[in-house]
């Protein structure tokens, strides 16, 4: 129940090199970038990044931060293909466990709820278990059909379904970036789409979240309705406020995605983008992405 705040620098200083890391937003959409930026200051490397992949994952994999990546895909949305994954990939850079999004969420539901897996259709009759062998499938104990007649299902004539038994998506620790948050730990996102930012939390060890602002917990319920408070705060380790921290993503409605920086990062040679603007702290990179917008005006 006490104050969970602190700085970008200090949830990094409790991670460290070899964990599983989950990444929370979609896309190019709400990722928690500045908490991203720090990790990319640090010597953390070898990381195991479980995320629906965006520039989160294209920056790491650009450092040669990730040894292991499991995504359902790595886009920039306006950008089908985040260009620095892809380069890391075909390199052979880093190995890939690829899966249908819905058994990524499946598996993160597993993981929240601290089961080993959970059965889910989708990926039965698709090369994602040809792709992922390590995969198991399951068939059901019962009978198709309803009602449940209390004798294992043998009543049931019709044949038992099999299901992609997907592991459970268990991580050391989560980040993520709502639009707000108080010193508790309770998040609360305010655009169209909550995403699974709130399973990410839960899936994980320790889950860090970032925000746009920290305001009084009256105020979370204040303009917006009581679902929009969909992280709670038994989840998350801790807090930090990062205006425009999910930059260059979107973070509706506080702000668009800023699709004009975002073409120049797809474009740019890593090692030029990265020494221009994220050899410096957080308060730099702001200031370098505004003095490259005044540069084009």
């Amino acid at each position: 129940m006490g104050d969970k705040t602190m700085t970008a620098e200090e949830v990094v200083s409790r991670l460290e090199s070899g964990m599983t890391l989950g990444i929370g937003g979609w896309g190019s959409r709400r990722k928690p970038m500045a908490l991203v930026r720090a990790l990319l200051r640090s010597g953390i490397t070898d990381l195991t990044v479980v995320s629906y992949g965006g520039p989160d994952v294209g920056m790491l994999a650009a450092a040669g931060r990730i040894r292991r990546l499991v995504a359902a895909f790595t886009t920039l949305d306006s950008i089908p293909l985040e260009p620095h994954f892809r380069a890391a990939r075909e390199s052979g850079a880093l190995e890939l466990v690829e899966v249908d999004e819905a058994m990524f969420m499946w598996g993160l539901r597993a993981a929240a709820n601290r089961l080993p897996f959970l059965p889910v259709r989708a990926g039965v009759g698709s090369d994602v278990l040809r792709v992922n062998p390590g995969l198991r499938t399951v068939t059901s104990p019962y009978g198709d059909g309803w009602p449940f007649t209390g004798d294992g299902g043998t009543a049931s004539p019709g044949p038992r379904e099999e299901f992609v038994a997907m592991p459970a998506l268990r991580m050391d620790a989560a980040l993520v970036h709502v639009n707000r948050a108080d010193r508790l730990g309770n998040g609360q996102y305010l655009g169209p789409d909550p995403y699974f930012d709130d399973l990410f939390c839960e899936a994980a060890d320790a889950a860090y979240v970032s925000c746009e602002r920290i305001v009084d917990t009256a105020e979370l319920t204040k303009e917006a309705a009581p679902q929009t408070l969909l992280i709670k705060r038994h989840a998350v380790t801790g807090v930090v406020q990062a205006p425009n921290g999910a930059h260059f993503t979107s973070c509706a409605p506080d702000h668009d995605r800023d699709e004009a920086f975002q073409r120049h990062y797809a474009t740019t040679e890593w090692a030029r983008f990265a020494g221009r603007f994220l050899t410096g702290d957080e308060h730099a990179y702001q200031s370098a992405v505004r003095a490259w917008h005044e540069e084009r005006s």
